[in-house]
């Protein structure tokens, strides 16, 4: 690992996703089917410098000080290096674009301890095997699954969405499952009430229903719908594929 190498670190996407239970540290135990992306990040690592360096379209606001997931998987691994990430997913949607970066980086150290990687970041590991899986645990059991092929179309409002927020209201609220693929779809709605009008918003704009991704606040339908850029001028409309591997 003495050349620079440069490594694509592609979103993923939370399709449906079961709270299963909690455990006595606080940890919410899920069993979720997850898929990798062709919208992707490009990491570049460079052995023997230092520092995390971000450019790109989607740069503004990712920290490159120590809390940098990158930094932290570096620690993880015991090494040294300077990493450049062109920042091409969209943060704060629940894409995985930290996780993502994180794993790449994991992946160029030959890292497979997917239980260690859980404890940087509960979507690392899948981020590691990519492709399409079950994830249980809080993130460590990834079970590949026979790889589908599908276009998927991703609407990111203008705003961000705390994960620990909407866990935290899911558990107040009593453990909700709503009438969908994601748990915490209600919760999130709840958490963060501007999800309620994307959602109308969409579903007007391509007469389908979309999912939360996760705990937002991504919205996905399935099938390309080039037009809901147009439509939704103030989000970011993705139009992309699934993908059979990380790399």
């Amino acid at each position: 690992m003495t050349e620079t190498r440069t490594l694509e670190a592609p979103a993923k996407l939370t399709l449906s996703l079961r709270v299963t239970g909690v455990r006595p540290d606080g940890y919410h135990l899920i069993d979720a089917e997850m898929v990798t992306l062709d919208v992707a990040d490009l990491v570049t690592i460079e052995p023997g410098a230092a520092g995390v360096h971000v450019t790109g379209r989607f740069a503004e606001g990712v920290p490159t000080d120590r809390s940098n997931l990158v930094s932290r998987a570096l620690d993880l691994v015991g090494l040294q290096a300077r990493v450049s990430i062109d920042k091409r997913i969209p943060p704060g949607g629940g894409l995985g674009g930290g996780s993502a970066d994180a794993a790449a980086v994991l992946r160029w150290a030959g890292f497979d301890d997917l239980d260690a990687a859980s404890r940087l970041g509960a979507d690392i590991p899948f981020c590691m095997v990519g492709g399409r899986a079950r994830v249980r645990g809080i993130g460590e059991i990834v079970e590949p699954m026979a790889p589908r092929a599908a276009d998927i179309t991703l609407v990111v409002p203008p705003f961000s969405v705390s994960t620990p927020l909407v866990y935290r209201t899911w558990d107040a609220l009593g453990g909700p499952t709503g009438g969908g693929p994601n748990d915490l779809e209600p919760a999130a709605l709840v958490a963060e009430p501007r999800l309620v009008a994307w959602r109308q918003r969409i579903a007007d704009a391509c007469g389908v229903a979309p999912v939360l991704a996760g705990s937002g606040a991504t919205w996905f339908v399935t099938g390309a719908h080039d037009g809901l850029a147009e439509s939704l001028p103030d989000a970011h409309v993705v139009v992309t594929r699934t993908r059979m591997t990380a790399e």
